[in-house]
């Protein structure tokens, strides 16, 4: 049998290793910052068409290449930040594998100028799907410039996966912003299609933080510093009240590189526990200082999963300095004593006489004579009689309200229906705790979640209006003005048309800010900034999504902002317009995404709990 393994070409086993390294259009603006950022790089540009799939350019001052050295840079493993393999474990570089530009070259038609500062002129390289394709000294800038142009053009299955240009732009902000979060001393732009999405000036975290992210988070970071011969911790925590159901944001760094860490995420999470509602969320930026031979870097191509040699020691000490970044700037209400009502009480005149105070008292007076121990007693006891007796004769609102209902043995466990569950015409209803509406129906007693009814109810109202494109809308008597971060004003632009099928009105005002000129009938007195960052995060959630998707989520965001709250007391003809609109929605039984809204405990079993 003939031999029928072999080596593969280079071009072949680049393409191989760069479906690895490059994914997407982001990762190579990610390679390329972080090559620029290990150079020493001050100002870094980047600019992309098409979301990177025409042409991705990223430029830098930094040190710049030689000719030896620019050549060299695009064959597989060639790298200046490592030696020998225990380099790796003394990591202070972003890049060190030596496979992000041989990959990006197999997939790419790549050019580079670069010039050294001490060379009067620079280089100009060119390749194409790792196809050496020509090199020539150039007049150019000191630092590198990269043109990345037609990504994916040997690879027609690669580039058909891509997403849509939306999508991919919002990736390549993220991993923009993850770089420029950790190195506030370093200026950085991004355009996308000739339009400024950034012009980061260099400066401290604080200040670049709010630039990317928008002023409203000013107010609600609180500071985190902690040092131990473990580690180093320092950064920002968010405010109890900052705290959202999607779309916060939350960042872990060490030595200089973004990371996921489920594991730290639960300890900024625990630390918080009891202080915000569960399931939601509060923004952090968290950044960690560890000697490299603690950690692992090289677990993969991407490098943000991470491994830690004291994981468990790491974890109680963030948890322990998030609490006391709470503990120090939060909200503990300062004691306000109420002076009204207070003793009024002399100033003391040492030149006037102090005299006792006289008594006066009743010597004949026996506090356990038993006359007067009975006469209370006699009193007491006729007060409760009368309260028995009227008891009797008066029965509760609650008594009356459930006596007439719960006749039927019959109970079942099929979802209920108007038809079956409504006991009479008009039945009476019961609030408990500003939470539940009960209501005696044929089968039991049936107890009605208020707050998911409603939303239940202005889910299929909204769903309606989205199909229609005929919501009511309500002009704002003065417009507020709401900033979006670059990657929520890509969303937003995308999504415009079904905010303005809800009724909401917006200006474009410039710098990524927005007046927004009317909102949906219905929303007055809510805090529509809020909703606004709800629904794009609901829509970036879904970013591959059918329109239905979309429009179901967003739907969705605004009944659960706009619906009554837990614990709103709500009167007889309010509990009965939900009670009747939930039976006429489309799905009384369940809100949209899943849960219950209602239950009946039947009359069986209230029978058998007061056996």
């Amino acid at each position: 049998m003939s031999d029928i393994i072999q080596l593969l070409p280079d071009s072949v086993a680049n393409q191989i290793a760069a479906g690895e390294v490059i994914q997407r259009p982001a990762s190579v603006v990610k390679e390329l910052v972080e090559n620029a950022v290990d150079a020493g790089a001050k100002n870094i540009q980047v600019q992309v068409i098409d979301a990177g799939k025409t042409s991705i350019q990223v430029i830098d001052d930094g040190k710049g290449m030689s000719e030896t050295d620019a050549r060299l840079s695009f064959e597989r493993h060639a790298t200046s930040k490592i030696r020998k393999a225990d380099d790796l474990f003394a990591l202070h570089t972003m890049g060190f594998r030596g496979e992000a530009l041989a990959s990006i070259a197999a997939v790419a038609q790549v050019e580079l100028k670069t010039r050294q500062e001490k060379d009067e002129i620079g280089t100009h390289l060119s390749i194409a799907g790792s196809r050496f394709v020509g090199q020539e000294p150039c007049s150019c800038s000191v630092g590198c410039s990269f043109s990345i142009n037609s990504l994916f053009y040997n690879v027609p299955a690669r580039r058909k996966f891509l997403k849509s240009n939306s999508t991919e732009l919002n990736n390549i902000i993220t991993a923009f912003e993850r770089i420029a979060l950790v190195y506030p001393d370093i200026s950085f732009s991004l355009h996308s299609n000739g339009t400024e999405l950034f012009n980061l000036k260099a400066g401290v975290l604080r200040q670049r933080i709010i630039d990317i992210f928008g002023k409203r988070l000013n107010q609600e970071l609180l500071s985190v510093n902690v040092d131990t011969t473990m580690c180093r911790i320092n950064g920002f925590v968010g405010k109890p009240q900052s705290a959202r159901k999607k779309g916060a944001h939350q960042y872990l760094f060490v030595n200089g590189r973004y990371m996921k860490h489920p594991y730290f995420n639960k300890a900024v999470t625990a630390a918080f526990e009891r202080l915000v509602p569960a399931g939601e969320q509060v923004p952090y930026f968290l950044y960690f200082e560890v000697a490299p031979e603690d950690i692992d870097v090289n677990i993969h191509p991407t490098k943000t999963e991470i491994k830690f040699e004291n994981e468990v020691p790491i974890w109680q000490i963030l948890s322990a300095a998030v609490k006391e970044a709470v503990g120090m700037f939060n909200d503990i209400p300062s004691i306000d004593f109420d002076t009204e009502g207070r003793p009024d009480i002399p100033v003391y005149n040492p030149g006037e006489s102090v005299t006792a105070p006289t008594l006066k008292y009743n010597p004949d007076y026996n506090p356990f004579r038993s006359s007067a121990g009975s006469s209370r007693s006699s009193s007491a006891s006729n007060r409760w009689d009368e309260l028995y007796q009227a008891a009797q004769h008066q029965p509760s609102q609650e008594t009356e309200l459930f006596s007439s209902k719960m006749t039927s043995p019959e109970t079942t466990d099929e979802p209920q229906s108007a038809e079956n569950v409504i006991a009479e015409k008009s039945p009476a209803h019961y609030q408990y705790k500003g939470r539940y509406i009960m209501t005696a129906v044929k089968s039991g007693l049936m107890i009605i979640d208020q707050h998911r009814a409603h939303v239940r109810i202005l889910f299929d109202r909204y769903q309606e209006q989205l199909k229609c494109r005929e919501a009511a809308s309500q002009k704002v008597l003065f417009p507020e003005n709401v900033h979006f971060s670059a990657s929520e004003e890509v969303t937003l632009t995308k999504i415009m048309p079904e905010l303005q099928g809800l009724g909401f009105d917006f200006n474009a005002m410039g710098g990524s800010s927005y007046a927004v000129q009317a909102i949906p009938a219905g929303l007055e007195g809510l805090d529509f900034s809020s909703l606004l960052h709800d629904m794009i995060a609901s829509a970036q959630e879904k970013p591959t999504a059918i329109l239905d998707e979309i429009s179901s989520a967003l739907a969705l965001t605004m009944a659960r902002k706009a619906a009554i709250p837990q614990g709103q007391v709500l009167n007889n003809d309010e509990m009965e317009n939900i009670f009747n609109m939930l039976f006429a929605s489309s799905n009384p039984n369940y809100t949209p995404d899943g849960k219950n809204i209602l239950c009946i405990l039947k009359q069986n079993k209230i029978e058998h709990l007061l056996d």
